[in-house]
């Protein structure tokens, strides 16, 4: 699992070096249908319950299971990039947001938050905690002390063989309630944040899930394994942060303040 994990990752720092203004979403599915099959693995989105790309990709306002489509990307925008590989048997499911140009302080906000958040629910994925103890902490860094909203119909989960395994991971709680976390269980832990609301729609395609305010949405991921004491991440943001700094047209100062604080 760990080598489908980090192949995601890869894959996120490939496609790091290809987002700025004036490419379309379309482009940027082909790059990574293209590079997951190249290294030997298989796109685990494509063809999920009908699901029709190799990635999701949401801009701005769409939160998650955005489809790649012909729309140009500008600057400003924000861009969620939820990626999947199947490889040896076993899937790896991480998403990042990647900020171009001049991104409004607010926004770059959100995502430091997002990003910082996901780290936080990491901390209590350990074996004897339970499922809310996960959310509860996400939640509380998000909405209670900054006043976020925390989409409450889409989760997080469990994953391995299959690409949505129970236990459901959700991004709120309570803590000391839901399933027991039980050591070698492998989890998506990935909070889904608004600027605004917490309230989202379908789009008519029946995927694309947006924010009900039109107000921009951060969207994190890892791949992790429950463990005693201290989970155990098996996707990684590091290889990505590199690319990140090394495209000119990303904007990279909204993670230096949710990297120094996850240490």
């Amino acid at each position: 699992m760990r080598n489908s994990a980090l192949m995601v990752s890869k894959t996120h720092a490939m496609i790091a070096s290809e987002v700025k203004p004036g490419v379309n979403t379309l482009h940027l599915n082909k790059l990574v249908e293209e590079f997951i099959r190249d290294n030997g693995g298989y796109p685990s989105f494509l063809n999920y319950n009908g699901y029709p790309f190799a990635a999701c990709i949401s801009v701005n306002d769409a939160v998650v299971h955005g489809f790649p489509n012909e729309r140009e990307l500008r600057d400003g925008d924000i861009i969620s990039i939820d990626i999947g590989v199947y490889m040896n048997g076993f899937h790896g499911d991480s998403a990042y947001t990647f900020a171009i140009g001049n991104v409004d302080e607010a926004v770059l906000n959100l995502l430091r938050v997002t990003k910082k958040s996901l780290y936080l629910g990491i901390e209590k994925a350990v074996a004897g905690n339970r499922v809310g103890d996960i959310g509860f902490a996400i939640w509380e860094y998000c909405e209670k002390i900054h006043g976020y909203g925390v989409v409450r119909e889409l989760v997080g989960h469990g994953l391995g063989k299959n690409l949505h395994e129970d236990p459901q991971v959700p991004n709120y709680g309570k803590k000391g309630t839901g399933p027991k976390l039980k050591e070698g269980m492998t989890l998506a832990i990935e909070p889904m944040v608004n600027l605004g609301t917490k309230d989202v729609y379908y789009e008519d395609d029946g995927w694309t899930v947006k924010t009900r305010d039109g107000k921009f949405s951060a969207h994190y991921e890892h791949t992790i394994c429950v463990r005693k004491g201290k989970a155990d991440i098996l996707s990684s943001f590091d290889i990505i942060e590199e690319a990140e700094k090394a495209n000119p047209e990303l904007n990279t100062k909204y993670y230096e303040t949710a990297a120094s604080s996850a240490e």
